[in-house]
């Protein structure tokens, strides 16, 4: 038997000699490379002796959060802890220093960090003299930090906010309802206290409908009987607004707004609110925020059974906020004149409170007041102001951007 071997068989039996040759085909592979190590470990030290093996976090006024794998996250204060040590790289922010552009995060020390008798000490390129734990008001690692100073979030990052919906129903002689729901969303950015703010956004929507039915009936009174129809009376208040504001200091802001605002009650169709003006924070501390504004602004106010009004005016108005670890609290008031129609005026006030309940739900308390100098002349009379009262259940939408 004579067996021809063809150009192209020969080749795929060198391929196959060569494969085998060196290790494919007989199940052997390329050495792996080697794993790189784990950096060590960070240690803590604390003023009983006690040693912990893990990773620095952060610290925060006084505080320092370290990670352990046996213990998880503990966190004391500098006077508990005798020794730290870090090979990682960190910033240190001290009293007093305000980190107000890109431009100024050079000025901001880093290294590895040693923390002992008291002093912190980094190694590094640009690391200071030893500084008083008194005086390092932040540590945080420096990789946060660049990228908390260098670059801006993506649009749907950094946002926190929360969503508020409530319901009531009756059903009795008369059947009455009345559903509400909210949404507020905030981005500040860095959204850290320990860099001054660049700038800021919020949307906020409050909306709520309601009606009362009265069924027909016949009033057996009369004569003859008189069938008196079904008799329903409407509510409905929704009011949106959105603002940007940036910072050129940290204490002032400009600022542009929007609003816009339905009325049922009022016989307010939609209000209108286009403008722009300057912000000054007036108080600001970890637990409480104050904010003063004023703007000049278009305003179109469209009313259900009347002609409406195009007005040039503005708005000042103050805004706080309060933090605990029982409750959160949010009060804004808002007085707009228009100055080409000196009637056409309003008046704004809203409050929320909320108690924390279970993980990110918590119970909400809200008003909403508002006051319309000129409503139109109706009958039934149209009052000048309003009043809403909510309660409800809030879901809290927190950002992981940090």
């Amino acid at each position: 038997m004579t067996i021809v071997f063809t150009h192209k068989t020969a080749f795929l039996r060198l391929a196959a000699i060569a494969l085998l040759g060196s290790g494919i085909l007989s199940g052997q592979s390329t050495p792996a490379k080697p794993a790189t190590p784990p950096p060590p470990a960070d240690v803590l030290v604390l003023a009983n002796g006690d040693t912990l093996h893990g990773k620095l976090l952060k610290s925060i006024g006084g505080s320092v959060t370290f990670h352990s794998d046996m213990v998880g996250d503990v966190t004391v204060t500098w006077d508990k802890i005798k020794e730290l040590h870090s090979n990682q790289q960190f910033s240190v922010i001290a009293k007093g220093v305000e980190i107000t552009g890109r431009k100024k995060a050079s000025i901001v020390p880093s290294g590895t960090l040693d923390v002992e008798d008291n002093s912190v000490k980094l190694t590094g390129s640009n690391a200071p003299a030893p500084i008083p734990v008194a005086n390092a008001a932040f540590i945080v690692d420096k990789p946060t930090v660049d990228k908390l100073i260098g670059r801006e979030p993506g649009f749907f990052d950094a946002w926190d906010g929360s969503v508020t919906a409530g319901a009531t129903i009756v059903n009795a002689s008369t059947k009455a309802y009345t559903y509400s729901a909210g949404a507020s969303f905030i981005r500040t950015v860095p959204n850290v206290p320990w860099l001054t703010t660049r700038n800021r956004t919020a949307f906020n929507l409050a909306a709520s409908y309601g009606q009362i039915n009265q069924p027909a009936y016949t009033d057996n009174t009369t004569s003859p009987p008189t069938v008196v129809p079904v008799n329903s009376i409407k509510s409905g208040i929704i009011h949106a607004d959105g603002e940007r504001d940036e910072f050129v200091s940290p204490r002032i802001f400009v600022l542009g707004q929007f609003a816009l605002d339905h009325n049922f009650s009022l016989d307010l169709h939609l209000q209108q609110i286009y403008g722009g003006g300057l912000g000054v924070t007036v108080l600001k501390t970890p637990k409480q925020e104050l904010d003063l504004k004023g703007t000049v602004q278009y305003e179109k106010q469209d009313f259900t059974n009347a002609p409406g009004y195009n007005l040039v005016g503005s708005t000042f108005a103050a805004a706080y906020q309060l933090k605990t670890k029982f409750l959160s609290y949010i009060q804004a008031a808002s007085y707009i004149p228009a100055w080409n129609e000196t009637s056409a005026w309003s008046f704004n006030e809203t409050n929320a409170v909320t108690f924390p309940a279970y993980k990110n739900l918590s119970f909400s308390i809200g008003t909403l007041d508002t006051y319309l100098n000129n409503p139109p002349s109706t009958l039934p009379p149209t009052l000048n102001n309003s009043f809403q009262f909510t309660f409800g259940l809030t879901y809290a939408i927190k950002s992981k951007y940090y």
